[in-house]
């Protein structure tokens, strides 16, 4: 667990105690998925994620990360996951602050586009650094082809019903944390949305099969 800072472990154990509190139809699909992600590591094909939501500001930021985190959990090196919106506006700072206490280590990258600025995430002192910041999802940073792409809204799930270059596309809804922004439960909202997402990211690499 090298890769994952004593925060983020203690963390993800805390989530996999609480597999229960996923519906037998959410596990369903979150299976659907570790089965594509198996089949990809079987054939030697590349393992990458897109999760994509409207605004590419909370649930597809929490999405991408929480994924990395699992990967890095069961220790699948090889993956990647990636985010992106249908438009980009910024990565929510409340969402970055639910991160940041969950363990992340989060800084901020001098930008010039103050609007939208980027963030460093690492997951572990030394680990590789991320890059995190709201995007479509058609930007360069992205993956053009050979991925599956994650809806995490509905909005995203009606608006885009074409994902360029996804070979594969699943809907996992999330409720929008922004509902409580400016209200006294919008931290404890927040880190709600981030356990839940957590949680499921865990229980879904879980259920890779690494066997060749």
């Amino acid at each position: 667990m090298k890769d994952l800072n004593r925060d983020l472990q203690v963390y993800c154990s805390e989530r996999i105690n609480e597999f229960e509190l996923i519906s037998d139809v959410r596990k369903k699909l979150l299976k659907e998925i570790a089965q594509y992600i198996s089949y990809c590591f079987q054939n030697s094909v590349d393992m990458k994620l897109c999760f994509i939501c409207t605004h590419n500001s909370r649930r597809s930021l929490f999405g991408q990360l929480w994924s990395q985190v699992a990967a890095k959990w069961i220790q699948l090196d090889d993956f990647r996951a990636y985010s992106g919106g249908t438009e980009a506006t910024a990565a929510n700072e409340r969402a970055i602050a639910s991160l940041r206490r969950s363990g992340f280590i989060i800084n901020n990258q001098s930008t010039v586009n103050k609007l939208n600025p980027r963030y460093v995430v690492k997951l572990a002192e030394h680990a590789d650094e991320m890059i995190v910041f709201s995007k479509v999802y058609t930007h360069p940073d992205n993956p053009e082809d050979d991925f599956a792409a994650i809806m995490v809204c509905s909005d995203a799930e009606q608006s885009c019903p074409f994902i360029p270059g996804a070979e594969k596309r699943f809907y996992l809804p999330y409720d929008d944390p922004k509902e409580f922004d400016g209200t006294a439960f919008e931290i404890e909202k927040y880190d709600e949305r981030s356990k839940q997402i957590a949680r499921e990211m865990l229980y879904l690499f879980m259920n890779v099969n690494m066997s060749l």
